[in-house]
């Protein structure tokens, strides 16, 4: 049933993860589908490899983002 509202009213999707401020995963509310953004800013679906992809690049922004909080409170 959730199926046939997608595909008769299209998907709603839902920010489900804030990957960086560009790159963020998206859940439709009705079927569950997943999908993210790739380099080019189009939506792709959200593969295992997508996954990954996208847990590495957090690590990395949040690590960056950690670093410039240290040296703003050094000066």
């Amino acid at each position: 049933m959730k199926n046939v509202y997608c595909s008769l009213f299209g998907h709603d999707f839902k920010v489900s993860k804030n990957v960086t401020y560009h790159v963020k995963e998206y859940q439709c509310k009705h079927c569950k589908t997943e999908m993210t953004i790739n380099g080019n800013g189009k939506f792709i679906p959200l593969t295992p490899k997508h996954k990954e992809i996208n847990s590495v690049l957090n690590r990395v922004h949040n690590k960056r983002l950690e670093k410039s909080q240290r040296l703003l409170m050094a000066n």
